[in-house]
């Protein structure tokens, strides 16, 4: 865009900007201004301007040779405009006294705040004492009339119809009909989260002009690692430098990030980026696009402006909901930790149920642990892990424990009725295959790591599984403050024992005769009695035959 097509808001006269709904507007100051903190002369001007904006305190701007700059310090605070720019912020130090972030000013200010550009704004009422034509005053005068004050149809929005929304793709689809109708002929929205998770940088939540909805996007952590982070406006906004706006024109001279090139195609001829932070300080990014010929309008990024405080509450209780629910899966397990969020909290909380109980070890970890070293062994245990656990995530079983260098997993059964399983539907018996499946998927996927493992140097991974079905207590333990979901009981404690017996009959796979009965496949093969420690009578062991 030429700058003969930005608009300006900002003039050298007492008018304001066309638009009635939010203004802004410049005027000067012809009274010899002076201010003072802790005895000393901080500013004397008489080159003073004043900027009057919609729902917020005029503001004088002083020339910075004006201004006592050896008495101010740079600090790394920013803010964002959408119409000024990137404010950076300034320490004031007088008689000892140190006030932080004072002062700021827009060193590079938008092409239609550049009255503001080499000048600087102070909190007027953290001042000490200010004189006008040698009279002291309270503070600068505001002016009388000046100041409009008009609702923002968007905020009324965001206070009446914003909360209902129960997602945060719900409430951008919502944000983006409520732009569109207000008359900002948004073409393109990206709303993007700054996530905790263990492999998603940020969620991103799309739209572009034609898509009938908003769609969710997780970005990896590869993309930070790629550059392609760094690259974005996202890198500017994310550290706190404040925010981008770009009025695209037609020759790329001015493309300093690669998104604009793909925008000027799509036909946008305003782009902007303005961060919006959560309670904690995360910042987030809102990035909006425009094909209107004269781009964005004052008055619907000022609406806008004046919200994003609120939609940021909105999105965090949002984005809160869903990082405890991606916690609770990552620590306790998915259907574990949709209980823990569903209420399960109080000791005793739980409940009895049937279910395949399984547990899987390593073979001689403590020697092994002792020639590889920590380092070197949380890598080792980590890939048995991916092989145990990725199996049985993989085929729908809860991992609740990482004991040392065991896992302990269950595959819940909802309904073992013996009318489900004369029809053909059987979960009982479903459960047990998956178990089964579950088994000889992690022993090829430990084969394949000894493979690595070999070229490596390392140890071979050996393993032992025991399974068994029987009735569990699923639900809390331990004391009033500190408590673990699992499961406890007897049949708990027999899988526990099935899987050390394996070790004395030298197969990897053991299952107990529940579990042959419920599982029915032709691929067990009895092992005979074996006395199970703890357990009363011997019990027959059953293992998987080796597959054809």
């Amino acid at each position: 865009m030429t700058a003969q097509r930005k608009s300006t808001i900002l003039s050298n006269t007492t008018g304001q900007s066309t638009s009635a709904d939010y203004t802004l507007s410049v005027k000067p100051v012809t009274r010899h201004i002076i201010g003072k903190l802790a005895g000393e002369v901080i500013v004397d001007s008489r080159n003073a301007i004043q900027l009057m904006e919609t729902r917020h305190a005029p503001a004088y701007y002083f020339p910075k040779e004006d201004v006592r700059m050896d008495a101010l310090t740079s600090t790394t605070h920013r803010t964002h405009c959408p119409f000024k720019g990137d404010a950076s912020y300034w320490s004031v130090a007088a008689g000892g006294r140190m006030l932080e972030n004072m002062v700021w000013g827009y060193e590079n200010p938008y092409p239609q705040a550049l009255e503001l550009q080499g000048r600087v704004a102070f909190y007027a009422d953290k001042m000490d004492a200010w004189y006008e034509d040698g009279v002291q005053i309270m503070a600068p005068e505001r002016g009388a009339g000046e100041h409009i004050l008009q609702a923002n149809p968007l905020a009324q929005w965001a206070l009446s119809e914003a909360w209902e929304a129960s997602t945060s793709r719900e409430l951008t689809a919502r944000l983006i009909r409520q732009l569109n109708e207000f008359g900002m002929q948004i073409t393109r929205v990206n709303i993007v989260l700054q996530t905790l998770h263990p492999m998603i940088v940020a969620i991103s939540y799309r739209w572009n002009s034609g898509d009938d909805e908003v769609t969710r996007f997780d970005a990896p952590n590869e993309i930070r690692d790629s550059g392609q982070l760094d690259a974005s406006p996202f890198a500017v906004v994310f550290s706190g430098m404040g925010g981008v706006r770009r009025w695209i024109g037609t020759d790329g001279t001015d493309d300093d990030f690669p998104v604009l090139a793909d925008l000027r195609a799509a036909g946008v001829t305003d782009y902007v980026a303005l961060p919006m932070r959560f309670s904690n300080g995360q910042i987030n990014a809102v990035t909006l696009a425009t094909d209107s010929p004269e781009g964005f309008k004052t008055e619907h990024l000022g609406w806008l402006h004046e919200v994003l405080p609120a939609l940021s509450r909105y999105y965090e209780v949002h984005a809160n909901r869903r990082t405890a629910s991606t916690l609770m899966q990552t620590f306790l397990g998915r259907n574990t930790g949709q209980r823990v969020l569903d209420g399960l909290i109080r000791r005793g909380d739980g409940e009895d149920i049937h279910a395949v109980i399984w547990f899987s070890d390593l073979r001689n970890s403590t020697p092994i642990a002792e020639e590889l070293g920590r380092d070197a062994f949380l890598d080792y245990l980590n890939r048995f892990f991916d092989c145990m656990a990725g199996a049985i995530i993989d085929n729908e079983g809860e991992v609740l424990r990482f004991i040392g260098d065991a896992v302990m997993a269950i595959f819940p059964i909802a309904d073992q009725s013996d009318k489900n399983c004369r029809e053909g539907s059987c979960p009982a018996r479903d459960a047990t295959m998956r178990a089964v499946d579950s088994a000889r998927e992690a022993t090829r996927r430990i084969q394949q790591a000894n493979a690595v493992c070999e070229t490596e140097g390392l140890p071979c991974i050996g393993f032992g599984i025991g399974m068994h079905v029987g009735h569990v207590t699923y639900g809390n333990i331990g004391t009033e403050d500190r408590l673990e979901f699992t499961v406890i009981g007897s049949a708990a404690n027999e899988a526990a024992r099935i899987e050390n017996i394996s070790k004395e009959v030298g197969r990897n796979v053991i299952v107990s005769q529940e579990f042959h009965d419920t599982y029915g496949g032709d691929d067990l093969e009895s092992l005979g009695t074996h006395a199970l420690r703890g357990v009363s009578e011997p019990r027959t062991i059953y293992t998987l035959k080796p597959e054809s």
